[in-house]
C-alpha cells in the first residue's frame, strides 16, 4: 500500500507504530560501541580498499585540472523510478535531525541495515540533507553517535559524489580532529573514512593543511609484531592499519609524500612492513610504493633495509600484496644497489614466477616492470637466463595491455645486450611481434621497442628477419615521430641495422626522403637526438653515394655548427665520428675547416672520456689532410695533446694521433724547406 508524498509521487507507507517500537527496542538493546565496531570490520580491506587508492593523473604539485574527472551521476528519470529504500532512508534522516540521543542511535542503526553500497541509498542520504546531519554528529560528545555516523560515512564515501560532498561540508577537518581521540575504535573509523574521501586532489590537500598527515603518522606507533594478540593489541593493529590506508590515499600528492617523510613516517612504515598481518602489509607496501616515485624515499627504503622485506613478501599468496611489492621494486630498481639487493635476497626467481599469473594484468604489469628494471644489471640478466625468463617474456608480446607490453619489451631490450639472449629471442619467435609493435603510437612503448629491435639487430640472423619484415623502414619512419625520445631511440636502432644489412647503402637510398630527414634532425635541440643522429650519419656516410647525397643536403655546415656548441661527451664522441666519415667526400674536409669546426675539436681531446679521444683523433687525422686545418690545429696546441696519446694502449687512437702529428710535421717541414729555397 502506498500514499502520496508532498510532491505527488507515490511513497511507500510506514509500518504500524507498535511493530516499529518493538524493532527499535531490539536495536537499542543490541547497540553498543563494540557491536558497531564489529559489524563490518572483517570486510573493510576487501570491500573498501581491495584495489588501493584511485588513480590520479596529476600530482598536487604539478599542473593540471584541480579535480580528477567527475563520474556521471546516474539518476532515475522520474521520482516514481526511485526504489522504496530511498523513501525509507529519507524518513530515518528526519529522525536523525529531530530526535534525542536514543532516537539518534536507533536511527543510525536502522540506516546501517540498508545496503549502503547501493548508489540509490547513498544519494538518498545526500539529497535529504543526511550528510550534514552525519557530519554534525561528529562534533557531539557522545561516542556512540560518532561511531555510528562514521560507520555510515565510511560506507557511503565509496561514491565519488559523496566524497566531494563530504569535503565541501567540512567533514574532513572534523575527521582529522577525531584522530586525536583516545577512543581507538573512533580513531580507526575516522582514519578509514579519511582514506576513502582523500581520493581526489582537493581532499588530500585539506588533510595536509589541517595537520592530518602528522596525526595519521602518529597512528602508526606501537604496533606489536607477534601473531598472537590481545583484544587491545588487535585494536592497536586496526588503528595502525587504518592510518596506513589513509596515508596511502594521501600519498598520491607529492607534497603529502614530503609531509609524511618529515613527520617520521618512513621508519614507522618500515617497522610495520615486518608485521605478520597481511591486511596490515597491503596499505603499508601500497604507501611505500606510491612514495617510491620520490628519490628521497628510494634512498630511505634502501637505507632502512626494506628491499629484503619487499622480496620476502613477493612469496606471499596474496596477489595484491605481491603486486605492490613488485611495483615498489620497479620504482626503486633504478638504483644499482637496489638491483644488487634484489638479487642477493633471491628476489629474481619469485618475480619470474609471477609471470605465470597472466590473468591478473595489474600483477603482471608490476612483475614485468620489476624484471625490466632489474635487468639493467647484467648480473641479473644472467640469472634471468637461468630461470628461462626470456622465453616467458617473449610469450607475453601478444594479447597484452600496453602497460604490460611496455615493461616486457623494456626487459627484452635490456636482456638482448647479452649475445646469447639475442638468439633466444629469435628462436622463441620474438622478432616478428617486436617489429609489429613498431607500428604503435604509445611513446613509452615505442621507446622500448626501438631499443629492443636495435639490440636484436646486432645479431646477423636477427637482422635478416628484421629486414625481411621491413623493420628498418618502420624504424626510419619513427624518426618523424614528434617525441624526441622516440626519435633518439629509433636513430640508435638504425645504427646496427645499417652495419649488418646485406646491402645497407641501397637499402637506405630506397627510403624516399630518408636521408634528408635524418640530416634535418641535426637541427634538434635535444642532445640525445643529436648524438643518435650523429651516430647514424657516421654509419650512413660509409657508403660513398649516400655520403654524396647527405653532403648535398648540407650535413657539413650542420655538423660544424654542432662542434661549436656546448656538448656532453656522448655527443662529442658521435659528432667526431660523423665528421671523420664525412671528410671522405670531395672537399668536405676543407669545408669543415672553413666552417670553424677544427678548433673546437682540438678541445675535445681534453675530455676525460677515452672514447671521445679515439673518435676526435680520427676526425683530426682526416681533417689534417688539408694544410689550412693543420695550421689551425697547431695554433690550438694539438701536437702536445696528441703526443701523449701516441703512447696509448688503444691502437686505433695511437694510429690516428700519430697520423695527425705526422701530417702536421710534414707540412711544417715543407714550409721550412720552401723558406730555405
Amino acid at each position: 500500500m502506498t500514499k502520496k508524498g508532498k510532491d505527488g509521487a507515490n511513497e511507500p507507507s510506514s509500518k504500524a507504530k507498535g511493530s516499529s517500537l518493538v524493532e527499535e527496542s531490539k536495536k537499542k538493546a543490541l547497540f553498543s560501541t563494540s557491536s558497531l565496531h564489529g559489524c563490518h570490520s572483517s570486510q573493510k580491506l576487501s570491500k573498501i580498499h581491495g584495489s588501493g587508492p584511485e588513480t590520479e593523473d596529476v600530482s598536487e604539485s604539478s599542473s593540471g585540472s584541480e579535480e580528477d574527472e567527475e563520474q556521471p551521476e546516474h539518476r532515475p528519470e522520474s521520482l516514481t523510478d526511485l526504489p522504496s529504500e530511498y523513501w525509507q532512508i529519507q524518513k530515518i534522516v528526519k529522525y536523525l535531525k529531530g530526535g534525542n540521543q536514543t532516537a539518534t542511535v536507533i536511527a543510525l542503526c536502522s540506516m546501517r541495515d540498508f545496503n549502503l553500497a547501493q548508489e540509490s541509498c547513498q544519494l538518498a542520504i545526500r539529497d535529504v540533507g543526511g550528510l550534514e546531519v552525519l557530519i554534525n554528529l561528529l562534533d557531539t560528545e557522545e561516542i556512540k553517535c560518532k561511531i555510528g555516523s562514521l560507520k555510515i560515512l565510511k560506507e557511503i564515501s565509496s561514491n565519488s559524489q559523496i566524497r566531494r560532498a563530504i569535503a565541501d561540508l567540512g567533514g574532513l577537518q572534523t575527521m582529522v580532529e577525531i584522530l586525536d581521540s583516545s577512543d581507538k575504535d573512533l580513531k580507526s573509523l575516522a582514519a578509514e573514512t579519511v582514506a576513502n574521501v582523500a581520493k581526489f586532489r582537493r581532499a588530500r590537500r585539506t588533510v595536509r593543511q589541517h595537520g592530518g598527515i602528522k596525526r595519521l603518522v602518529e597512528l602508526l606507533h606501537c604496533v606489536p609484531d607477534s601473531a598472537a594478540l590481545s583484544e587491545q593489541q588487535e585494536k592497536d593493529i586496526e588503528v595502525a592499519r587504518c592510518g596506513a590506508l589513509a596515508l596511502w590515499s594521501c600519498s598520491r600528492s607529492t607534497r603529502n609524500k614530503e609531509a609524511i617523510r618529515r613527520a617520521g613516517g618512513i621508519p614507522l612504515l618500515a617497522r610495520l612492513l615486518k608485521s605478520p598481518h597481511e591486511n596490515m602489509l597491503i596499505p603499508v607496501v601500497g604507501t611505500l610504493q606510491e612514495c617510491a616515485s620520490e628519490k628521497s624515499y628510494r634512498i630511505a627504503i634502501q637505507a632502512e633495509g626494506l628491499i629484503e622485506d619487499l622480496v620476502k613478501n613477493l612469496n606471499s599468496g596474496n596477489h595484491e600484496l605481491q603486486m605492490h611489492c613488485a611495483s615498489a621494486i620497479f620504482k626503486c630498481a633504478e638504483d644499482k644497489k637496489t638491483r644488487d639487493f634484489v638479487r642477493q635476497y633471491e628476489g629474481l626467481q619469485p618475480l619470474v614466477g609471477l609471470l605465470k599469473v597472466s590473468e591478473n594484468k595489474q600483477l603482471l604489469a608490476a612483475a614485468t616492470g620489476a624484471i625490466w628494471k632489474c635487468s639493467i644489471s647484467l648480473e641479473n640478466v644472467e640469472k634471468f637466463q637461468e630461470y628461462n625468463a626470456l622465453e616467458m617474456l617473449v610469450g607475453l608480446l601478444t594479447d597484452q595491455p600496453e602497460e604490460v607490453l611496455i615493461n616486457v619489451v623494456g626487459a627484452l631490450g635490456e636482456c638482448a645486450r647479452n649475445p646469447p639472449n639475442r638468439a633466444t629471442v629469435r628462436k622463441c619467435g620474438g622478432i616478428q611481434p617486436l617489429v609489429g609493435l613498431l607500428t604503435g603510437i604509445n611513446p613509452a612503448l615505442l621507446v622500448n621497442v626501438t631499443r629492443a629491435v636495435g639490440a636484436c639487430a646486432v645479431d646477423l640472423e636477427n637482422m635478416a628477419i628484421i629486414d625481411n619484415l621491413d623493420g628498418v623502414r618502420l624504424l626510419w619512419s619513427l624518426l618523424k615521430n614528434p617525441n624526441p625520445d622516440v626519435q633518439a631511440n629509433a636513430a640508435w636502432a638504425v645504427c646496427p641495422c645499417i652495419k649488418n644489412a646485406k646491402d645497407a647503402g641501397e637499402m637506405v637510398r630506397s627510403f624516399v626522403g630518408g636521408l634528408e630527414l635524418i640530416v634535418n634532425l641535426l637541427k634538434s635541440t635535444n642532445k640525445e637526438v643529436l648524438a643518435s643522429v650523429c651516430a647514424a650519419i657516421a654509419n650512413i656516410a660509409k657508403d660513398e653515394e649516400n655520403l654524396a647525397v647527405i653532403t648535398d643536403h648540407g650535413v657539413v655546415p650542420m655538423l660544424a655548427k654542432l662542434a661549436n656548441t656546448q656538448a656532453d661527451d656522448k655527443l662529442r664522441r658521435h659528432l667526431a665520428e660523423a665528421i671523420a666519415q664525412c671528410c671522405m667526400w670531395g672537399t668536405n674536409r676543407v669545408s669543415f675547416g672553413e666552417a670553424g669546426a677544427v678548433a673546437p675539436l682540438v678541445g675535445y681531446l681534453r675530455s676525460s672520456d677515452a672514447s671521445v679521444h679515439q673518435a676526435t683523433a680520427e676526425a683530426l687525422f682526416q681533417l689534417s689532410k688539408d694544410p689550412n686545418n693543420c695550421i689551425t690545429m697547431h695554433e690550438n696546441g694539438v701536437v702536445k695533446l696528441l703526443l701523449g696519446m701516441i703512447g696509448s694502449s688503444d691502437e686505433v687512437l695511437q694510429e690516428a694521433a700519430a697520423g695527425c702529428v705526422a701530417n702536421i710535421r710534414r707540412l711544417a717541414l715543407a714550409n721550412e724547406k720552401a723558406r730555405y729555397n
